[in-house]
């Protein structure tokens, strides 16, 4: 990398334009998208309010404005083929947008064209930005939003790749833990967006032989506050004290938040979960599929660590893949088990029934309280 492109002001920077795109779409303000087809600016659909249309009214397009919308609201709205796509915006009409993009009992109203390069990357962008994955797109002159954060579709699409290549640590030091007093916090830079990641060195694990890691996703409600809807807390504090019992371990906290959705989505699903949906249901009327994580730069974080051969605390089979793919040797699973509450169980089964989670019901049954 050279100088000016550690600056973030090279030509050939990948991830600098993304990153600096990325903060203007979290503060609701549009993007200029370049791609081989067109420029388009961009905007999520959920800071397209009655001002924002104004605004997109008063430019100079070059060709029909469209909402992009992916697969999973598509099929919620009434698509007949599960597939990203867009409907055209004849006129820049925030309530139908709205409608469109969140409304439980919207239906479709026009036909939906097949997603081009732009309109993934669009989704990509937003998906980055965790913010719910509606994109406003209307194409445009460049010369005609001359102030606009203007990213390369390619680079969106090679953003995540350069994180995690780029991965580093940036701090560490000695965290004593209820039940592991022998812990180190090793902070890197990178990996999801403009995020941090964690790893919790539990004891003294030795790289030359299998190490127990577990990959834990970042989890506000369960972790911090006891939340009941799930078992990420007792899953975060039982594989820290069982490794601490054992040979050690690694445990990256991983800012995925939601199943890599965000905090705010993840707070939109559980409000659908109040109204009766499960929690995949939740999230595909917001847009979402099953699961939005990606675990190529944990594996990175691991490498730097010095591991390269795992035995893997987890009962998703996303997470055994994905380090598989990405070159790590996974020798072993073990299991990891909260306990069952009124409010998790419904959870839990779908989890099982749907993502494929190895969960016991008869082990969860002997942990609940009495």
């Amino acid at each position: 990398m050279s100088s000016a492109d550690r600056l973030g002001i090279g030509l050939s920077s990948t991830t600098a334009f993304v990153e600096r795109a990325l903060g203007e779409l979290r503060s609701g303000r549009p993007v200029l998208l370049q791609s081989q087809d067109e420029d388009a600016l961009v905007l999520g659909a959920e800071a397209f309010d009655a001002e924002a249309a104004d605004a997109f009214a008063f430019l100079e397009a070059s060709g029909p404005a469209r909402l992009v919308l992916p697969a999973p609201r598509l099929v919620r709205l009434g698509a007949p083929r599960a597939a990203d796509g867009s409907l055209a915006l004849p006129a820049f009409d925030a309530a139908r947008v709205e409608m469109l993009a969140l409304g439980l009992d919207a239906r479709l109203d026009a036909p939906v064209s097949c997603a081009g390069p732009a309109d993934l990357a669009a989704l990509e962008l937003l998906a980055l930005a965790l913010v719910l994955p509606a994109a406003v797109v209307l194409p445009v002159l460049r010369a005609a939003v001359p102030c606009a954060v203007a990213v390369r579709a390619d680079d969106v699409v090679q953003f995540r790749r350069a994180q995690a290549a780029s991965l580093r640590v940036v701090g560490r030091a000695k965290v004593p833990l209820e039940g592991a007093q022998d812990c180190e916090f090793v902070v890197f830079r990178g990996g999801e967006g403009l995020r941090d990641q964690v790893a919790v060195v539990v004891g003294r694990p030795d790289p030359a032989r299998p190490v127990a890691v577990r990959l834990h996703s970042a989890c506000l409600t369960g972790d911090l506050f006891g939340s009941l809807k799930c078992d990420c807390g007792d899953q975060l504090r039982d594989t820290v004290v069982r490794m601490a019992a054992e040979d050690g371990g690694i445990l990256l906290y991983l800012d995925q938040e939601g199943r890599g959705n965000g905090i705010a989505n993840k707070m939109r699903a559980y409000d659908l979960q109040s109204q009766g949906f499960d929690t995949y249901d939740a999230d595909a009327a917001l847009g979402f599929g099953l699961d939005q994580r990606r675990f190529e730069f944990a594996a990175e974080m691991l490498r730097q660590l010095g591991v390269s051969t795992v035995r893997l605390h987890t009962n998703n089979p996303l997470k055994v893949a994905a380090l598989k793919a990405a070159g790590l040797d996974v020798v072993a699973e073990q299991r990891v088990l909260g306990r069952p509450t009124l409010e998790n169980v419904r959870y839990l089964a779908s989890k099982r029934d749907r993502a494929g989670h190895a969960i016991d019901f008869e082990q969860l049954a002997a942990r609940a309280p009495d």
